[in-house]
C-alpha cells in the first residue's frame, strides 16, 4: 500500500505520462513513405529559419518551397503576402465536400446559376452527373460549374458552403486565408504562399484528392441523363509530364491573381518537395518557374546533405 508521502510522487509521474502520451507525434507509413515530420497534433508547421538567403531569381509575385518530409522551408519570397489564389481554392472546396461525407454516387444537375460567368466549361446546363465525376472535373480540369454544383449539393447554397470553407480554414489555423465562393473566380478568395503550401498538405491527406490530382491519364465523366455522352477531363497541372512524380497539386488563374500553381513532387530518391508559385505573368511560365524552383530545391537538398556529412 502506498504511503501518504509516496502517493503525490506517483500521481505526478502518472500525470506526466498522460501528458507526454497525448502529445506524442506518431509517424505512420503510407505508400509514399512516412508522413510529414512537420505534423504536430494533426497540424502542419514549417521552419522558416532553414530558408536559404539566396535562391533562384523567379518572375513571380510570391513563392515558397518546403521539404515535405520535415517541414524545412528551403526558399521563400513574399511568402506571407496575401494574394488572390484563383482555382487553388478548389482544394478546400474538395476537402469540405469530403468532410461532409455525402454519397459521391448521388447526382447533381448543372444549372444556369452554375453556368453564370463560369469561364470555360465542358459541362452544359442540364447535364446530370455524379458528385464523384464533378470532383474529377473540379480538381483535374478546374471546372467552375462542377465546383458550384458540388457546393450546392453539399450545403444547399454557395453562401452556406463558403461559410463551411472559412470554418475549415479556421480549423486548420489558416489565419490569412478567406473564401467567398468555391471556384476561385472571386478575387476576394485569398491566401498566402505559406498557407497555400499548408492547404496542399492538408488536401494530400485525403486519399481521393491525392488520387485525382496526381492522375496522368484523362478521366472520362459520364453524363447520366445522356447515356452516350462522356466528357474528358485532363489534368491542368502540366508538371505531370516532367521528370518528377507529381503526388498532388492544383493550378489557378484569374486576372487579379495572374497564373498560380501549387504542387507536391517526388524525385527518384524519394525526396518530396512542396512548391507554390503565385502571380506568374504567363500560363506556361508558371510551370517553367515552378520547375526551376524545384530543380534548385533538389540541388539545395544535396548541398545541405553534403554539409551535414562533413
Amino acid at each position: 500500500m502506498l504511503s501518504h508521502k509516496t502517493l503525490p510522487r506517483v500521481l505526478l509521474l502518472l500525470a506526466a505520462f498522460v501528458f507526454f502520451s497525448a502529445n506524442t507525434v506518431y509517424f505512420l507509413e503510407d505508400p509514399d513513405g512516412p508522413l510529414s515530420a512537420a505534423t504536430v497534433d494533426g497540424m502542419y508547421h514549417f521552419d522558416f529559419e532553414t530558408a536559404a538567403q539566396k535562391g533562384p531569381h523567379l518572375n513571380l509575385k510570391s513563392a515558397i518551397l518546403v521539404n515535405y518530409d520535415n517541414g524545412d522551408v528551403l526558399y521563400a519570397k513574399n511568402a506571407e503576402t496575401v494574394r488572390p489564389i484563383a482555382s487553388i481554392t478548389k482544394l478546400v472546396t474538395a476537402m469540405v465536400v469530403l468532410d461532409n461525407g455525402i454519397d459521391l454516387q448521388k447526382t447533381e444537375i448543372i444549372t444556369k446559376e452554375d453556368a453564370h460567368r463560369s469561364s470555360k466549361s465542358r459541362l452544359r446546363v442540364g447535364y446530370e452527373m455524379t458528385l464523384l465525376d464533378l470532383l474529377y472535373a473540379a480538381l483535374m480540369n478546374s471546372d467552375n460549374r462542377a465546383a458550384r454544383a458540388l457546393a450546392r449539393a453539399t450545403s444547399g447554397s454557395i453562401e452556406a458552403f463558403a461559410k463551411e470553407m472559412n470554418y475549415k480554414a479556421r480549423q486548420l489555423n489558416l489565419r490569412k486565408t478567406e473564401f467567398y465562393e468555391p471556384t476561385g473566380l472571386d478575387q476576394r478568395n485569398v491566401s498566402t504562399a505559406h498557407e497555400v503550401a499548408k492547404i496542399l498538405h492538408y488536401a494530400y491527406d485525403y486519399e481521393l484528392i491525392k488520387k485525382i490530382t496526381s492522375q496522368q491519364k484523362p478521366h472520362m465523366c459520364q453524363v447520366v441523363n445522356r447515356k452516350r455522352t462522356k466528357k474528358q477531363m485532363a489534368n491542368t497541372n502540366l508538371l505531370i509530364h516532367s521528370k518528377y512524380k507529381v503526388l498532388s497539386g492544383k493550378t489557378g488563374y484569374i486576372r487579379a491573381a495572374d497564373y498560380c500553381l501549387t504542387t507536391l513532387v517526388k524525385n527518384k530518391q524519394g525526396e518530396r518537395l512542396t512548391a507554390v508559385v503565385l502571380g506568374v505573368p504567363g500560363d506556361r511560365l508558371r510551370f517553367k518557374e515552378c520547375r526551376r524552383l524545384i530543380d534548385w530545391g533538389y540541388r539545395d537538398l544535396q548541398r545541405r546533405a553534403t554539409l551535414a556529412s562533413n
